[in-house]
């Protein structure tokens, strides 16, 4: 009797089978914005230094799956890429990334986007554990910036979007793992992780 109560009562109990899982942060496969259904394509683990210490995992989230990064980076559809923070790490730490990722992943003259990667540094503070991090690109509008939860504003221009984008899909990502991460079998590969 006490087998059949404990298996009703695992039946009953919610079961999350659709969320991607990587190094204990869980992600859902599916979100909406602006009206759109996007889909995690893949996660990925941001990795830094010789030590390989754990930074924060990313989930890329787009309207139309894909393997291929140019595509996905070019494509003007409504995408996400949030990212939860494994480990504190400290404003000038992240404002050096986004440089870094910018210069070395160019999809238009830096200059011509300046402007926009200074707001987005101004926006950015330290981060702590399990704090996330959002940029949401809606067509039209342009990409949202979420800092701890919090909106922080929107900055125009697709060129800009392509570029934040090519940060971790590009072909200079922060590490070749991370970005095939995200490239993984639209959010199957996550679960594995």
């Amino acid at each position: 009797m006490r087998i059949a109560s404990l298996l009703i009562l695992l039946l009953l109990v919610p079961f999350n089978a659709d969320a991607g899982r990587k190094s204990g942060v869980t992600m859902p496969d599916q979100i909406t914005v602006a009206g759109k259904q996007l889909t995690l394509n893949g996660m990925g683990l941001r990795e830094a230094t010789m030590l390989k210490v754990n930074v924060y995992v990313a989930g890329l989230y787009v309207e139309q799956p894909s393997s291929n990064p140019a595509e996905l980076i070019n494509s003007d559809q409504t995408k996400a890429i949030k990212l939860t923070f494994v480990r504190d790490v400290d404003r000038g730490d992240i404002t050096k990334a986004w440089n870094d990722g910018f210069k070395n992943n160019p999809i238009v003259a830096q200059g011509s986007i300046q402007g926009s990667i200074d707001q987005l540094n101004g926006w950015m503070q330290d981060m702590k554990k399990g704090q996330t991090l959002s940029f949401t690109y809606v067509p039209g509008t342009g990409v949202a910036v979420d800092v701890a939860g919090q909106r922080k504003g929107v900055i125009k221009g697709e060129a800009f979007a392509r570029s934040l984008f090519a940060i971790w899909l590009g072909d200079k990502p922060p590490t070749s793992a991370l970005r095939k991460g995200l490239l993984g079998s639209h959010g199957q590969a996550a679960r594995a992780g």
